[in-house]
């Protein structure tokens, strides 16, 4: 895998196809290899970029002190889109993804040309409640990987707390085995991931929210109907504060939009891509494609900024 050095230390990606750039995060103890279903239907067409951000699944650990709050992890994709020189990128998000590509295009818009945010944290849903005992966990020295463990048993993958709520379809576990040995196998990534957990919290996504109503980029949200960890609701309310963005309810379908919907998420990803020149500012109001649902005004309750 090609890798960047950058001021937070070194970063792997993978880097496929030709044309216009499309950057696809990931989540929370997983890699970049979860996008391959999509990246696969996109690389004839599209430059496919896939870091593997320091969430507890990558390889090389980045340099002790890195900030690696949600802020901190949105300035490491701002970085390395300077370090590529790419711009007018497509920034896709997924789970934990999400959050940080709301960060980046609200904090670093400088290089971005279309948002796409796919089901994962906005608001106060963060992180989701099957996963809130880890941030306490990860201010105690070894308390972090000592709950992690049992993940290495495949029967347990497919309880709430760990990975069964992700995708109606089957576990990917050769890839899971994957992202526990790249966790149990170094040290400075247990410390990256620890680092990463105890500052999960919802400020920085209210503070994105707010930035993302003057938003001058084309944006897709493209949310699964069926999700049980991040409700479609959330995919309504931020598509009503971010000016002319489009939403798209992906069926049959949780979090893991790309697995378990591939070929839905692709076509999503390229027509939007095709439909809209990167960086003009979307029109409110207006037609809009076949199957877009035009939101109403965001409601005030919960998880509404």
């Amino acid at each position: 895998m090609p890798r960047l050095t950058l001021d937070q230390g070194t970063v792997q990606y993978r880097d496929t196809g030709d044309g216009e750039p499309v950057l696809l995060l990931h989540g929370y103890l997983m890699n970049g290899r979860l996008w391959e279903p999509v990246v696969d239907r996109l690389a004839p067409d599209f430059r496919c970029i896939v870091p593997d951000l320091p969430l507890g699944a990558h390889r090389v650990p980045l340099d002790r002190g890195t900030d690696l709050s949600p802020a901190g992890i949105a300035r490491l994709v701002a970085d390395l889109l300077a370090a590529l020189d790419l711009r007018r990128v497509t920034l896709v998000g997924n789970d934990f993804g999400t959050a940080v590509a709301q960060i980046v295009a609200a904090r670093h818009p400088e290089r971005i040309g279309r948002l796409v945010l796919t089901s994962g944290e906005c608001f106060d849903n963060c992180p989701p409640v099957w996963f809130r005992p880890l941030v306490p966990a990860s201010r105690v020295p070894g308390l972090l990987g000592l709950s992690f463990r049992s993940l290495r048993l495949r029967a347990v993958r497919r309880l709430p707390f760990a990975y069964g709520l992700l995708t109606k379809g089957a576990l990917p576990h050769d890839m899971i085995d994957e992202w526990t040995d790249a966790f149990f196998g170094d040290a400075g990534v247990r410390r990256d991931c620890a680092e990463v957990t105890r500052h999960l919290g919802p400020a920085p996504l209210f503070d994105a929210a707010e930035r993302l109503a003057s938003f001058d980029r084309p944006a897709l949200l493209a949310f699964a109907r069926e999700d049980r960890i991040f409700p479609f609701a959330h995919g309504e309310r931020l598509a009503a504060l971010i000016p002319g963005a489009r939403l798209e309810a992906v069926p049959d379908s949780r979090t893991w939009v790309m697995r378990d919907q591939p070929e839905v998420t692709a076509r999503l990803i390229r027509e939007f891509i095709r439909a809209t020149p990167a960086g003009t500012p979307p029109k409110d109001g207006g037609l809009l494609p076949r199957g877009v649902i035009r939101p109403g005004p965001p409601g005030r309750g919960r998880g509404t900024p």
